[in-house]
């Protein structure tokens, strides 16, 4: 077979593929497998939302909730409490803890089906010392972390964990501050913390 039959005649089998027409090919093959993925189908359809009570500063609330969505989410979008801030978004931040029953924890790691008849307390809500303690002690500079640092710094006192500066800073070592006043929020926990006289 001379070189003029193997250009007039080719057959799919005799053509080795250059890198460039393999690349083309593969890249026509996988967009046409991402266009069947892509399509919707009736499992990947959104769950029905579930009726959920809360009491939230001290009001009830009940409302209609994706399964899906975070307590951090029901609370900014649903119930517009924007002091809660989305920090991370991965509970290695702190900026979202709030109270839950009196304990503390990272609302964007939790669902809000999870807490339905629960008493949650947001910065909103708090009426605590520690608040006062915060501006006396400059315990912030942007603001950003400190509804966070304050209701986690408010369930760090209820808990008992104030007994030293090292106790304080463990116990509150789940919310970061980029500023670096460390040392003012350890102060300010130290005075609300102490029993008036």
């Amino acid at each position: 077979m001379n070189t003029a039959d193997y250009e007039e005649n080719p057959s799919p089998r005799a053509l080795p593929l250059d890198r460039r027409q393999f690349i083309t090919t593969a890249a026509a093959a996988g967009s046409v497998v991402a266009v069947d993925l892509v399509d919707p189908s009736p499992a990947d359809a959104a769950p029905d939302p579930r009726r959920v009570r809360l009491t939230v500063n001290g009001e009830r609330h009940t409302m209609r909730v994706d399964n899906r969505t975070s307590l951090l989410d029901l609370l900014r979008e649903q119930l517009h409490l924007t002091g809660t801030k989305k920090g991370c978004n991965q509970g290695a931040c702190g900026a979202c803890t709030i109270l839950v029953n009196g304990k503390r924890i990272t609302s964007c790691l939790t669902l809000a089906v999870m807490h339905d008849g629960a008493d949650l307390t947001t910065i909103e809500g708090a009426d605590h010392p520690l608040q006062q303690a915060f501006i006396d002690h400059d315990g912030f500079q942007c603001g950003y972390c400190t509804p966070g640092q304050i209701m986690s710094g408010i369930g760090c006192i209820q808990e008992g964990h104030t007994g030293s500066d090292a106790e304080i800073r463990e116990w509150m070592s789940g919310n970061i501050c980029r500023c670096g006043c460390y040392p003012h929020i350890v102060a300010a926990i130290k005075q609300a913390s102490r029993k008036p006289e």
